[in-house]
């Protein structure tokens, strides 16, 4: 009775603290979205002729990106300041090529927005003198269904993408978001990740750049970590590298509890989309528990992935043996350091084989990358 009470409070602790989180997060974004509405209010009304004659400019806290648009019709721009200012986004606007280009000499953008089809520099030309005056500044070009295949060629001149228009907001900002997780994607693989090594003092670190490694764990080449404790069970879960990789879990999909499993052999799969990774057990023994916390709150795997983010837990047969085969984290830097370089260029490999821009820098290709990198062929089956 009692192991079932304890079960039963860890659980209602687990969904209270998320629904405080949920209600802080919607509290959050309801502030920030009216901040943002009083920032565009504000924008609207200031003066900048002095650096470009139809300037308008919106300036938020702590924006996503900063994006620069042009177009000659001002009830297009009208829509891209009230919908990416919302959205999260430092937003100038002009009318002209011209304005646009002197903007871009004088002021750092993350992006430049332009349409196709306008008077004087058009968005060809638009593209082409972004991209020499600033190659890092990242070209999208606005379109209507007449003028998508000139849209496509624009991007032989360094244009990213394209949007159509007319739009909706939750198409623009779909649109943005995408170009803004390319851009950032491409700025995380021109600089590794630092490995960090988890002590009592240091904790975790959250931020996406730090791969941590806990000192008293063992990993796998496949990138599995085993806990073993004091009882004598092995606790199995994702490593850092892995998580961080893979991004989003839809869904996992668990051993049975009482299977008898080899090393080596399939012992669980995490799958998104319609892609799924399965992952070999690093010890051999017999299924004890499996964490199916975890098909509910899948978010345990971020917020604590050596304690919480544990998938299943095996009573090992021949731990002696199958220890020999992995690595413990505290002298596993230097191997760490190797596997993130090893995995950069599998990533680079991939993005050079995609077939379109989406998938250069998407989930597809980093878990492409990762199962051919890490995971031996046997693993890749289906978790029966």
């Amino acid at each position: 009775m009692v192991p079932i009470i304890v079960l039963l409070t860890v659980i209602v602790f687990i969904v209270v603290d998320l629904l405080l989180r949920l209600g802080l997060k919607r509290m959050e974004e309801a502030r920030l979205r009216k901040e943002r509405a009083a920032a565009l209010d504000v924008g609207l009304k200031l003066e900048f002729a002095g650096e470009a004659r139809s300037l308008k400019r919106v300036e938020v806290k702590d924006p996503r990106a900063r994006i620069l648009a042009v177009d000659d019709e001002p009830v297009v721009l009208d829509a891209f300041r009230k919908i990416l200012v919302l959205g999260g986004y430092s937003v100038d606007t002009v009318e002209t090529g011209q304005e646009a280009l002197s903007l871009v000499r004088k002021n750092d953008y993350d992006f430049v927005f332009t349409d196709l089809k306008m008077p004087g520099l058009d968005g060809v030309d638009v593209t082409k003198a972004v991209k020499h005056l600033r190659p890092d500044v990242d070209v999208a070009v606005i379109t209507g269904y007449a003028t998508i295949e000139s849209a496509v060629e624009t991007m032989k001149y360094g244009a990213m993408d394209y949007v159509q228009k007319p739009f909706t907001e939750d198409e623009l900002l779909a649109f943005a978001g995408k170009l803004l997780h390319r851009r950032q994607a491409r700025i995380e693989s021109a600089t590794p990740p630092q490995v960090h090594m988890v002590t009592a003092s240091s904790g975790e670190l959250d931020s996406r750049r730090v791969i941590n490694v806990p000192g008293g764990v063992f990993v796998s080449p496949q990138h599995t970590w085993v806990g073993v404790e004091i009882t004598g069970e092995a606790r199995v879960g994702l490593d850092d590298l892995a998580l961080k990789t893979l991004g989003e879990i839809e869904e996992i999909r668990f051993p049975e509890r009482g299977a008898r499993v080899r090393r080596g052999d399939p012992l669980f799969s995490v799958r998104r989309g319609d892609r799924e990774l399965g992952f070999p057990s690093p010890l051999s023994g017999r299924v004890l528990q499996v964490h199916h916390d975890l098909a509910y709150h899948l978010d345990l795997l971020l917020l604590r992935p050596f304690q919480m983010g544990w998938i299943c837990a095996i009573e090992p047969s021949e731990l002696s043996v199958d220890l020999e085969a992995l690595r413990l984290g505290a002298d596993a830097l230097d191997w760490y350091e190797e596997e993130i370089a090893r995995l950069r260029r599998g990533l680079g490999e991939t993005a050079r084989r995609a077939a379109t821009p989406d998938e250069e820098a998407g989930p597809e290709a980093a878990w492409r990358a990762f199962e051919e990198l890490f995971l031996p062929a046997p693993a890749r089956e289906v978790v029966a």
